[in-house]
């Protein structure tokens, strides 16, 4: 494959960012939205659309293998992985759980939500025993979830496994967005969990006990609220989102906590480049330098959030993720790219 350099220009003048910046190298190309992706064994691994899965090597982008993961055209906007296997969750109903071998591809349905309202927006692995899928509510509003426990061959719903499950209800019209796999994260043992629509709250489940908690962030529309979020530990974290129907709007579209998620601090209101789907602390930094993507930008903040320098107007990037402190992985729209920085 042809390699296509691209040098980022800054639309801001000289910043600090700027002079760390190499290149960024274009390293797939498909028809395909990607909005999910892992890092393993030195590849990018990625799922989309046509039920296509696949991996890149980011040392020698010529070496990637593609493979369809069913015979139907199932939309996968989810991936996550433990230390044998990867998953992956279609977005509509039927939803099928597949477990993809690290050592041969071979995928595997383990479980499949008939419900009606099956729509999975993230899947994220807390450890290698134990993972989560979050879906969109059914008509009764109740956080769905479903457990993973791959180590046990167990797949069902979480409120079979939580008694206080049953008191947590979203509320009406409040949902996610299967933007970026990201509205999920944790930290060691503890679990957060971003919501949008009419509401932007926060579950957080910390020893088996789920806590909800209201944010100032943009809500009350089914376009609007939280699309991801990061956690640097236990107390520091960061959302992002906004308005995909109004992408240019940049008003309580990102916020910090300090606390855990308890309270959320409105960040740059105003005065960022608007709608965000994926956001990523840098590994290292404390929480102190940060990226995020959009679908018309990328944008970068080196001082917890509080301002926001957007480093490249290309567009179609969905997700990205930290390869290491000088590597970053960006994904979406028919394109994976590779960010270096000196």
């Amino acid at each position: 494959m042809k390699k296509i350099v691209q040098i980022i220009v800054l639309l801001h003048g000289i910043g600090i960012f700027s002079q760390k910046i190499k290149s960024v190298e274009t390293i797939f190309t498909d028809n395909i939205s990607i909005r999910a992706i892992e890092i393993y064994n030195n590849k990018v691994w990625y799922s989309g659309t046509e039920s296509k899965f696949g991996f890149i090597d980011l040392a020698n982008p010529q070496d990637q293998k593609q493979i369809k993961l069913a015979e139907d055209n199932l939309q996968f906007r989810t991936l996550a992985q433990n230390k044998n296997s990867f998953f992956v969750i279609n977005i509509e109903s039927p939803a099928y759980f597949f477990e993809i071998n690290k050592t041969d591809l071979k995928p595997n349905i383990v479980f499949t939500d008939t419900t009606q309202t099956a729509f999975y927006d993230a899947l994220h692995f807390v450890n290698d025993t134990f993972g989560i899928a979050f879906s969109d509510p059914d008509n009764h509003l109740e956080l769905k979830l479903v457990a993973l426990e791959p180590h046990r061959k167990f797949y069902n719903f979480y409120k079979t496994r939580f008694a206080n499950h049953d008191s947590i209800k979203l509320n009406q019209g409040e949902a996610a967005f299967a933007a970026s796999n990201t509205n999920i994260s944790s930290y060691k043992n503890t679990v957060w969990i971003a919501t949008g629509g009419k509401s932007a709250r926060i579950f957080k489940r910390e020893n088996e006990i789920w806590k909800v908690f209201n944010t100032p962030f943009v809500q009350g529309e089914s376009s609007q609220g939280i699309y991801s979020i990061d956690f640097y530990d236990d107390r520091f974290g960061i959302a992002v989102g906004g308005d995909y129907k109004q992408q240019h709007m940049n008003l309580n579209n990102i916020a910090t906590t300090h606390d855990g998620g308890q309270t959320w601090t409105i960040q740059a209101s105003g005065q960022n480049s608007g709608y965000m789907t994926c956001v990523k602390i840098k590994p290292r930094s404390k929480g102190k330098e940060i990226v995020a993507v959009g679908d018309q930008h990328i944008s970068y903040s080196s001082d917890f959030g509080k301002t926001w320098k957007k480093i490249s107007d290309e567009k179609g990037f969905y997700v990205c993720k930290w390869v290491d402190a000088h590597t970053l992985v960006l994904a979406g729209k028919d394109k994976i790219a590779l960010m270096k920085l000196k």
